[in-house]
């Protein structure tokens, strides 16, 4: 099998998996993967990992008191009740 795709593919990698890419790109790396195990492999396996952050992280919580800190040193005081 000629892997000189693989190459390509990997450079390539996360904006195919994000759907980045210009359609015959996808196209042709949709075509390699048809051929090259290994390559699936790498995408499944860069889908899950995706999948799992995006399930399993929890966005920051920003105690109060930082949050007034924050928006007084930065002179926001005004949008610190509207952005709560």
């Amino acid at each position: 099998m000629d892997h000189e795709h693989c190459h390509l593919l990997l450079n390539s990698l996360s904006d195919y998996v994000e759907g980045d890419l210009s359609e015959e790109l996808c196209a042709e790396i949709d075509r390699h993967l048809q051929d090259c195990e290994n390559c699936r492999i790498v995408i499944d396996t860069l889908r899950k990992t995706v999948y799992l952050y995006h399930e399993t992280v929890e966005p920051p919580i920003t105690p109060p008191d930082v949050k007034e800190r924050l928006f007084a040193r930065l002179e926001l005081n005004e949008f610190l009740n509207s952005n709560s």
